[in-house]
């Protein structure tokens, strides 16, 4: 009769994991069965409740259930434990396993081993964890795979890389997971270099990688920049046709994307059967951080035709594209797309924001969204800082800076490039001395190349070329391309070839590929009328098969962005455009204007230098502008590179004429020589005092 019962008992059971309307008024109907038919002593029937129980997700319910067993085993032992941690519920964990050596006789297994060091992994429990190592090897578990990979697990995750290592090399049965803790240990200590070395010795073992392990990869690539690794994974897994899941092909995206390979990322992307939010978004960031903002928008737009709902980071390279064209209508229509308590909540779409606002040059409205954010962590105070400091307010940037120190906020180095970047665009030389000398002493934050680049900047834009040098020779560590680009564009803005020169070789040891290098000196060259020179280094781009980065201007009219080149006629109003040119230039020259020939560095005669200068493509943006709107319209042109001297000096007599107002001319970060990103604004009136020529 009680086998009877026990079949029968088993098979309501069954019926009831089986059941498509699961639920713990079932689990609760049959643990009652079993109480009331004394069925609860046994082992097979508990185990079953106990598994239903967890897979609702009902964890306490589930320990109520295994305290009343009288007797329990370790094969009921396991089932609680391996719940327990599928649920996330670490301490309980523990302390059942704690309760377990405690109470009972028998000793734990290879099944319980990986669970309970899982835990200590996650709760960085590290004297337990230690003590399960000793409880292995004087068990005999030490050649059991799946032990010896929790032990691997747990070891990296708590700052044991080495010793992880050692368990792994001492595993003689290797099995995809274990290589995949490794390598995921790897990836945690940031030693991406070594993880396609260990994938390559995966694959030599005869073993197919899993989609966690292929994820993980592809994420060490994406890390270090290891293009060649990421292409070679890819060609691997389109042949052994491990390209169909989701999270691996956008993984494989992302790492083209920050590779900088997008015509890669767009090939797997349009080869997907299937795309989530996630992928569009890696692809729009990807477009965005690569210097392609017109195609981060058209992916965006064609995302919206799928009818797939933007998500945060989809939301942030967008602003971002827009930031970088200048499009604030664009932004402000992407704004309400979503819920705007989202941006004042979620500080990575407030910052954003602020920095989107900030290089659109819309001051106020970046300042506004910073006094209405929930909460202000030092990121979000960096981001006003350096959007009021790139903006030219850096008496502004200064105000906030005091007031993380009223609110108890620690500055960090992000912080202090922020401000440094304030002083540079404002010539503020003994600020920036002051600030730079207070990092260490006051705050405690340890100057990086980044705050030393931003310090040889500023010194080179005064004209302290001399004293930028010798800073750049005192510093702790080797300097970087950037560093030694900030003070070669003071030597190009206070023409002192001779240093350019020593400069240039430093630059070209450094990046070799970098066409900006040689046209920087050509037009030192060309400034200081040294034309044979500059042909020399010209001719010399060529027979490299290098090319200059063209300057390209951007300008949003009704929610539209036109780009324009220098001497561009591909614009559908190009003879309206130039007409009007001729037109402003005809005022200028009324009011004064001689063209700032030295801006042209070629050797030819100055009418045609003339013609040059008036067609460059920042005047053509303003041009276009004026014809398409009203008086009233705040006109914003965004360009690539520089704004040409001439076109700022013409710029500024356009605005005290009453022709336009000009807002600023400046440059998004004046230690990058050849792609600093530069706004300026026609329309709203503020004080040019602070604008760099």
């Amino acid at each position: 009769m009680h086998a009877e019962l026990h079949v029968s008992m088993a098979s309501e059971l069954k019926k009831c994991l089986a059941s498509r309307f699961r639920s713990l008024h079932q689990v609760k109907q049959c643990h009652c069965r079993l109480l009331r038919l004394g069925l609860h002593h046994e082992t097979f029937l508990v185990n079953t409740l106990l598994c239903f129980s967890l897979n609702l997700r009902t964890t306490q319910y589930a320990t109520v259930v295994f305290s009343q067993t009288p007797h329990p085993n370790i094969f009921l032992y396991n089932t609680l434990i391996r719940g327990l941690v599928s649920n996330e519920d670490f301490h309980d964990t523990v302390s059942l396993y704690a309760s377990m050596r405690q109470r009972s006789t028998f000793a734990p297994e290879n099944f319980t081993f990986p669970f309970v060091l899982k835990a200590c992994a996650r709760l960085k429990n590290t004297h337990l964890g230690l003590t399960l190592h000793s409880l292995v090897i004087k068990i005999g578990f030490e050649s059991d795979v799946f032990v010896n990979t929790g032990l691997i697990c747990f070891c990296s995750k708590n700052g044991f890389l080495s010793h992880a290592r050692q368990v792994f090399d001492e595993i003689l049965d290797k099995n995809v997971v274990s290589w995949t803790a490794i390598i995921c240990g790897y990836v945690e200590f940031g030693y991406c270099e070594e993880v396609v070395g260990l994938f390559r010795g995966l694959l030599e073992m005869g073993l197919r990688p899993d989609n966690f392990t292929l994820v993980r990869v592809l994420y060490a690539c994406s890390k270090v920049g290891d293009l060649a690794s990421g292409r070679w994974i890819d060609g691997y897994m389109r042949e052994s046709e491990l390209c169909g899941n989701l999270f691996v092909a956008t993984s494989l995206v992302d790492m083209y994307t920050k590779c900088g390979s997008m015509e890669e990322a767009r090939r797997v992307f349009d080869r997907m059967e299937e795309r989530d939010v996630v992928c569009w978004s890696a692809l729009i960031q990807g477009y965005a951080a690569n210097g392609m903002p017109k195609e981060a928008l058209e992916v965006f737009f064609e995302m919206q035709r799928e009818n797939v709902k933007p998500d945060c980071y989809a939301m942030v390279g967008f602003l971002s594209a827009c930031a970088r064209l200048g499009a604030l209508e664009l932004g402000n229509w992407a704004r309400d797309l979503v819920d705007g308590d989202e941006f004042l909540c979620n500080p990575v779409l407030g910052i954003a924001l602020i920095d989107f606002y900030a290089k659109c040059g819309s001051v106020a409205q970046a300042v506004e969204v910073f006094k209405r954010m929930r909460r202000k962590d030092c990121v979000v105070f960096n981001a006003v800082i350096s959007g009021l400091a790139m903006c030219g307010h850096v008496g502004a940037a200064f105000g906030v800076f005091s007031q993380m120190g009223k609110v108890g906020m620690q500055p960090d180095g992000n912080t202090f490039v922020g401000l440094l970047c304030g002083c540079t665009h404002a010539g503020l030389v003994d600020d920036g001395r002051r600030y730079f000398s207070r990092m260490s002493c006051v705050s405690a934050v340890t100057p990086t190349i980044e705050h030393y680049g931003c310090m040889v900047d500023l010194l080179a834009h005064a004209g302290l070329l001399v004293e930028a040098r010798d800073l750049i020779k005192s510093m702790p560590m080797k300097a970087n391309a950037i560093v030694w680009g900030a003070l070669l564009g003071g030597c190009r803005l206070h023409k002192d070839t001779q240093l350019a020169e020593h400069v240039l070789k430093q630059l070209i040891d450094l990046e070799p590929w970098n066409s900006g290098h040689y046209v920087l000196l050509s037009n030192i060259y060309s400034a200081s009328r040294r034309w044979d020179e500059a042909e020399k280094i010209r001719s010399s781009l060529s027979q490299k098969g290098m090319q200059k980065l063209p300057g390209c201007s951007w300008v949003e009219v009704d929610g539209v962005v036109h780009e324009f080149r220098v001497g561009d006629t591909s614009h559908p109003l190009t003879l309206q455009i130039y007409e009007k040119l001729e037109s402003l230039f005809k005022d200028l020259r009324e009011a004064g204007y001689n063209p700032t020939t030295e801006f042209v560095l070629f050797d030819v005669e100055e009418e045609e230098k003339e013609y040059f200068l008036g067609c460059h493509s920042e005047k053509l943006a303003v041009a276009f502008a004026l014809i398409s709107t009203s008086a009233k319209y705040v006109i914003r042109v965004v360009k690539n590179l520089r704004v040409c001297g001439d076109c700022h000096e013409a710029m500024k007599l356009k605005f005290w004429m009453g022709i336009s107002e000009l807002y600023a001319c400046l440059p998004q970060n004046m230690v990058e020589i050849q792609d600093s990103f530069a706004v300026f604004q026609i329309g709203e009136m503020t004080s040019l005092s602070n604008a760099p020529a």
